[in-house]
Parts: structure tokens; sequence; C-alpha cells
């Protein structure tokens, strides 16, 4: 009986260890993000576009409000009610009648029509707006997830130059065994692996911070540990010329597409303002029943009548003219917009410009020279072809032009990012 519960209680351990085990290594192999995967994730947990998405709606619920119509108006009157004896005779209600009365204010003039369209204007407004504010925060999502890239090559490249020095170091070992190097040569390489060692943590800790930052920006609480991202760090295609990217950007800036639809909705306004200023009549009817009239035959009658404001002083001249001076305002505020997406585009598209310019030379030649002179250095120094110092500063070299060259891709890849904010599109991947 013993061993039987021994046996029980020892495979429900087994399968607890299994079951851990199992879950550790799914997590750990969790599949490392894209960018479109990146952005897909932000723009549906982002707290800032939820909320600046719910302005969007609240701009729908008013043009409800704006397309109401006047409610009608109900009366009921009753008068010819006795309240003093007359001649000894006091009969207080037998002269007594009611007048149920319906009133009804016309609106003139495609009021409530204007109203909507201002309010549907007014929703345009808004969600360009609301698109402008993700354009911006997908820029930053953007450079985030450029500088976790560049963290990742910069970590990988640090890894490589560790792992190539120690083989310098193991074969520096054997040559002092066999007599062909001195001590004092072997200790100066060995405590040079310190540089090597320093430059992986730090690169460690860079690429923890930077998917710390980018897992703020997507609201997520997923470990850093668990969490990775992919993508090609690299140079892109080649660079359209600036005119086709002028071209895009006016047909795709959300902000001056709300600069344009306001001169829309100052134009309504303006019709609108006129339409306020024309007189909206009132129809009125009612029912009396028992009415005392000089008809004594008309026991129930009927009443019609028309409410004619008189607008003699207030024809809305002041809001006429507000609404036509910000026609003009909104029309000069569009030019300002258009000429700040210029603007925004040229300042991009050097930048982009003059980042492949640096980056060329470096894919044509200093990379590779760099290899070349650090393994011909190396190899030399190796048979006593070159001093210490030759091949510690071919080393140095190396590392410079090639984290160089990681922080070149680097700032291509942020600048290409805002060429995409200029546009209000990403052109380039």
């Amino acid at each position: 009986m013993k061993a039987n519960l021994t046996y029980r209680f020892m495979r429900s351990i087994w399968f607890v260890v299994v079951g851990i085990a199992l879950h550790a290594s799914s997590a750990s192999a969790q599949q490392a993000l894209s960018w479109e995967q990146v952005k897909a994730k932000f723009e549906a947990a982002s707290p800032l576009l939820k909320a600046d998405a719910a302005n969007v709606e609240e701009m729908k619920a008013e043009e409800i409000t704006a397309f109401l119509r006047p409610n009608p108006q109900f009366t009921i009157a009753a008068d010819g009610t006795q309240i003093a004896p007359h001649n000894g005779v006091w009969t207080p209600f037998k002269g007594t009648t009611e007048q149920p009365n319906f009133s009804y204010l016309h609106e003139r003039e495609h009021k409530r029509e204007l109203r909507l369209e201002s309010a549907k204007e007014g929703t345009e407004i808004t969600q360009s707006q609301h698109v402008d504010l993700e354009r911006n925060l997908i820029f930053g999502l953007r450079s985030a997830f450029v500088q976790t890239l560049q963290a990742k090559a910069v970590l990988e490249l640090a890894k490589a130059d560790l792992d190539y020095y120690d083989k310098i170091i193991d074969i520096s070992r054997a040559r002092f065994n066999a007599g062909d190097l001195a001590k004092i040569d072997l200790a100066r390489i060995e405590l040079q692996r310190v540089q090597y060692e320093s430059e992986i943590e730090t690169a460690i800790v860079n690429l923890r911070t930077e998917k710390i930052q980018l897992l703020l920006l997507l609201d997520d609480r997923t470990p850093v540990d668990q969490f990775d991202v992919t993508g090609t760090f690299d140079l892109g295609p080649e660079l359209q010329p600036l005119s086709e990217f002028h071209q895009i950007a006016l047909d795709n800036r959300p902000d001056l597409r709300a600069a344009i639809q306001t001169i829309q909705q100052s134009q309504t306004n303006h019709k609108l303002a006129i339409s306020n200023g024309s007189t909206d009549p009132t129809f009125g009817a009612w029912y009396t029943y028992n009415s005392s009239t000089n008809n004594p035959n008309a026991n129930q009658t009927l009443g019609l009548s028309v409410s004619i404001p008189l607008r003699i002083f207030d024809k809305n001249q002041g809001e006429k003219k507000r609404t036509l001076i910000d026609i003009d305002r909104s029309q000069q505020a569009a030019e300002a917009a258009k000429a700040q997406v210029f603007s925004d585009v040229d300042d991009a598209y050097e930048l982009v410009r003059s980042n492949i310019a640096l980056i060329k030379p470096y894919k044509a030649q200093y990379l590779d020279q760099s290899v070349y002179v650090r393994d011909t250095v190396t190899f030399s120094y190796q048979h006593g072809g070159a001093s210490l110092m030759d091949f510690l500063n071919a080393q140095s070299d190396y590392r410079v032009v090639q984290l160089a060259y990681l922080q070149l891709i680097g700032a291509y890849m942020t600048a290409a990012g805002q060429m995409n904010l200029a546009v209000g599109h990403e052109e380039i991947q």
C-alpha cells in the first residue's frame, strides 16, 4: 500500500516538473515580433489612441443633436370660470371653456441641414486629427523599434568580437607555451579581454532598456527576457525623387487634410450664420368647446395662428461677419500647414540622403577593409611580422568601423521613419 502511494506521489511530481519545463520552454521560445506585428499590437492596445478615438465618437453623437427638429409645444388653458356672484347668481363652471393648444416652430433656410453638415465636417476634422496623432505616435514607436534592432545588432557584434578574440587568446597561449611569445605580451592580450566583456554587458543593458521602452509604448506586461523583435536592419531601396515625396505628403498628411476640412466647415458655418439670420415662424392651432363667441351656435371652435418675430435690430450680423473672417483665417492656416508639409519633407529627405551617402562607402569599402586589416595584422602578428601594438590597434579599428556602421544604419532607419512621418505614409520600410 505504501509503495503504491509512493509511486503515485512520485508520478505526480514528475508531471508537475514536466509541465513547468514545458511552460518555461514555450515562454522562452516566444516568437519575435516583426514591425507590422508591433504596429498592429500598438494600434490595438495604446491607451492614448483609445482615449483620442473617443473624441471621434463624441463628435458623431453631436451629429444626432445637430439634426434634431424643434419639439412641438402643447398648452392647455381654461377660461370663462365665474369667480364672484352676479345678480345673485353664482354658477362658476357653467361658462368655463378649455383650450388645448399645439404650436410648432418651423425652421427656414435649411438650418437643420446646415447644422448637420457642419457637425459632420467637425467629425471629419476630428478624425483627421486622430489620424495625425496616430502618425506621430507611430513615429515614436518606429524609433523605439529601430533602437531595439540596433541594440540587438550591437550585442551580436560584441559577442562575435569576443569569440574572435578568445580564439586569438588561445593561439597566444599556445605560442607562449611553445616559447614563441613573451609573458608580458600574453598578459596584455588577456587583459584586453575585459574591454570586450564590458562592451557585451553594456550592450545587454542597452538592449533591455530599449525593450522596456518598447513594452511601455505597447502597454505590454510581458517579461523583458520573453520579449523580442525581429526585422531587417540594413539600408533600404533607392531613394525616390523629392518631388514624389512632396506629392505623397500632399495626398496623405492628416494635419493638412484637417486644415483643408476646416476651411469647408468655416464656409458651412458662414452659410448657417446667414440662415440663422432669417425669421422662423411659429404655427399654432387650438380647439375650444363651449366657446363664448358672437356665434351662439359655435359650441366647438378651431383657432389658428402664425407668430412671426420681427427681427428689425438683429439679423445675426455679428455671426455673419465672424464666420466670414473665420473662412479667411482657415485659408491662411491651410497655406501655413502646406508650407510646413514641404519643409518637413525637405528636412527629412536631406537627412535620409545624407545618411545613405555616409553608409554607401562603408558597404562598398570600409567594412571589408576593416576585416582585411584585422585579419592580415592578426596573421602577421601571430607569425612575428607585426608588433603587439599594431595588433591591438587593428582590433580597435575593426570595432570602431563596425560599430560606426551599425550606428549609421540606425540613424538611417530613424531618418526613414521621419520621412514616413513627414509624408504621412510608410513609404520607406
